[in-house]
């Protein structure tokens, strides 16, 4: 007996194994996980499509453009215009040294006849020389006064663009946010079965917050940034060609720049949103059941994990902001090269001449405006490639495969009394694992049907094909004579009261828990579903009785309480079908007692299944279903369910006869083989047969429910 409890122990970390590899691969194929080897040319169809949730808006998009483009050719004007006012000054001052009465061509012959030829080409390349006059300070002013309103609209029209940018972006990351809640209510329990939840959590917070502002740091600045290069570079060309192509220089080398960190920068990034997710899924597990991590002594563990993890996420940050941060200064490394050549270059042609003080001034100017925005661009780069990782794991939510859409003709949910009929129903989770296979059985209205079984038998798997939470591979369900896979899903499941054995709360009032079975419930309804449930009797004792708020995890009632609650939503929602799934597995006895009345009162005129592992809970049911491996193999009430001495029987005596189960006889139904051990024993009524004479029969266990039939068979003691 021993050998097959060990077999059994084995044959479960065996599937449990199995499971876990499963659940690791579908989370890989989800993108979870392995997804290191993605290649970097992905980036490309992302970015676009991410650019792609901004088309609605195309038109403002488009006047933003243009006020940038106003914006622009204000802001390489004013370089221009304050130059001049350099010129004048520069120019003053030079005129102010000279003899009154020469002209300019007089002053230039008397340099170059002193010898000083390149001061002579400097005073000939003046524009509006008088010798002896001075600065002249109304032009001056002028020029300055026009500087200073260039300069004021130009900031009027750069707020009115990122205004409207600004808004643009706001607007489609609302459509997103929208996108993404609506994409998870059209998945599939399956969707949720293969990906962990703090991923998903992940995806939908910190990854839609990061594309958020990324697109609202970088597209209002991306925009005026290459508007100004462009402006800048006809501007430079318009001064100096060739101070222009000693300008240009920048360009290869900011493009080599990209070509080298972007697509490691990229995918950094992306290692580093998938480490997130990782990571929340760990502190959220780590949250949920910090309680039995403490019971069991595992906070070393957690925390070595965790710091796994964090340091993976560590690493994945420190080298994707190292590769991306090096881009700016790398860039204003080379723009500063560029800047000591046009000083060279650029204070040679003033001194021969070929350009004129306040030109060199404003062309300096240029080449600070020239590099600035590529710079930005670099850093821009930052941002983008991190908000595009992020887009690729929203995107995948977004392309995940929804549920079946139901049948635009699909016909309307006529009126019944919930009969239910399964017709050869097949299904199983994973096509190569087959779990219910031929299942066929009716359910008459008003009918209390309990399942039973060992665990992962199929008894909820059962109830969610009810609700179409999955859909058949073979066979029909049958509701009211309608087949439910022809239905719409909502009306189904409007049909359908659901009480789980983990009660969910959210965080509002008792009276709003309980009215959230039916919105349209009156108070009173409300008060006499919790009466009949006796959430009145807790509730009442409460500081602010039905208007106490639960808080996030409902922490302020108790276990057994969250239950009473949901089990009196489910009386608010007044269904057709009630599923009461392990529903008093959370309750005392006594309370357990109470519930069994309210739930008689509630089962009176509806088709009702109850899954239940405690038999006492379910002794009335008009018909008791017993399911091993997916099939159906009794079924029954329970006094003739007793009286066959099978499946049930033995489920109903390792509960109530106090005796241990006889494990090979269970092995004996399971696998239809006799197994051979020296010493076994069989269960025999009345008697526990060890090989050898019997000892008499053993009292019963005081206190325990015995069956209605017959005597309860003990196991002597050895």
């Amino acid at each position: 007996m021993s050998e097959l409890k060990n077999q059994q122990v084995d044959n479960a970390a065996e599937s449990e194994d199995e499971f876990d590899e499963q659940a690791i691969a579908a989370a890989a194929a989800m993108g979870a996980e392995g997804a290191d080897t993605r290649p970097a040319e992905h980036f490309w169809p992302s970015f676009k499509r991410l650019l792609g949730l901004l088309k609605p808006w195309a038109w403002v998009f488009g006047a933003a453009s243009l006020l940038g483009v106003f914006w622009v050719i204000l802001t390489v004007t004013a370089p221009k215009i304050l130059g001049e006012a350099t010129n004048i000054i520069f120019e003053g001052v030079i005129s102010s040294q000279m003899p009154v009465g020469t002209t300019q061509q007089e002053v230039a012959d008397t340099l170059r006849a002193s010898g000083e030829e390149e001061f002579a080409s400097m005073v000939e390349a003046m524009v509006g020389f008088v010798p002896g006059e001075g600065v002249d300070f109304y032009r001056l002013s002028q020029t300055l006064l026009w500087v200073l309103g260039i300069y004021a609209l130009a900031n009027i029209l750069d707020w009115a663009s990122g205004y409207l940018l600004n808004g643009v972006v706001v607007k489609a990351m609302y459509g997103l946010r929208r996108s993404v809640e609506e994409k998870i209510h059209r998945l599939p329990l399956s969707y949720f079965d293969r990906v962990r939840r703090g991923e998903l959590l992940s995806r939908v917070t910190n990854d839609v917050d990061n594309i958020t502002n990324a697109l609202q740091q970088s597209l209002i600045y991306a925009l005026t940034s290459i508007l100004t290069v462009i402006g800048v570079l006809v501007m430079m060309f318009s001064i100096s060609w060739q101070l222009a192509l000693v300008a240009l220089v920048v360009l290869p080398i900011t493009g080599g720049i990209f070509a080298v960190i972007g697509p490691r920068s990229q995918r950094s990034f992306a290692k580093q949103w998938r480490s997130t997710g990782k990571l929340n899924s760990r502190v959220e597990e780590s949250f949920a059941g910090h309680a039995l991590v403490r019971v069991y002594g595992r906070e070393e563990d957690m925390r070595k994990q965790f710091a796994a993890e964090n340091e993976d996420l560590f690493e994945a940050s420190f080298k994707a902001q190292f590769l991306s941060g090096m881009m700016m200064p790398l860039m204003m490394f080379a723009g500063n090269l560029s800047y000591v050549g046009i000083a060279v270059l650029g204070g040679l042609q003033v001194a021969s001449g070929q350009l004129r003080l306040g030109d060199i001034q404003a062309f300096i100017q240029y080449s600070q405006q020239f590099t600035q925005p590529l710079a930005q661009l670099g850093g821009m780069a930052t941002t983008v490639q991190s908000a595009t990782a992020s887009a690729e794991r929203v995107f995948e939510l977004l392309d995940a495969e929804e549920e079946d859409p139901d049948a635009a003709d699909a016909p309307a949910l006529e009126p019944g009394p919930g009969r239910i009929e399964f017709k050869d129903v097949q299904f199983s989770y994973d096509p190569e694992r087959e779990l219910i296979r031929d299942l066929t059985f009716s359910v008459e209205p008003g009918q209390t049907v309990a399942i039973v079984g060992p665990t992962g038998a199929g008894k909820t798997t059962l109830v969610n094909l009810i609700m179409r939470f999955y859909e058949l591979n073979g066979g029909s369900i049958e509701l009211d004579g309608q087949v439910t896979g022809d239905l719409r899903r909502h009306d189904v499941r409007a049909r359908t009261g659901m009480v789980l054995q983990d009660p969910w709360l959210f965080q509002g009032s008792i009276l709003e828990n309980i009215r959230y079975g039916r919105q349209d419930a009156s108070d009173a309804e409300v008060i006499a579903a919790a009466e009949a449930t006796f959430v009145d009797r807790f509730a009442r004792a409460l500081p602010d009785g039905y208007e106490t708020v639960l808080d996030e995890e409902a922490s302020n009632v108790s276990a057994g309480e969250k239950q009473l609650i949901t089990i009196a939503r489910a009386f608010v929602a007044d269904p057709a079908v009630l599923i009461l799934d392990e529903a008093t597995s959370s309750v005392d006895t006594r309370t357990e007692l109470l519930l069994q009345h309210a739930m008689n009162a509630l089962r009176e005129g509806r088709t009702s299944f109850v899954i239940a592992h405690r038999l006492s809970t379910i002794r009335d049911a008009d018909l008791i279903l017993v399911m091993e491996n997916g099939r159906i193999v009794e079924k029954g009430n329970h006094d003739s369910l007793l009286a066959a001495e099978g499946a049930y029987w033995r489920l109903y005596q390792s509960q109530f006869s106090g005796a241990a189960v006889d494990l090979d006889a269970e092995e004996e139904a399971l696998t239809g083989s006799v197994p051979v051990a020296a010493g076994s024993g069989s269960v025999a009524t009345g008697s526990v047969s060890t090989g050898a004479a019997s000892t008499g029969p053993v009292p019963t266990v005081p206190g325990a429910n015995p069956p209605t039939t017959g005597p309860i068979p003990t196991t002597d003691s050895k």
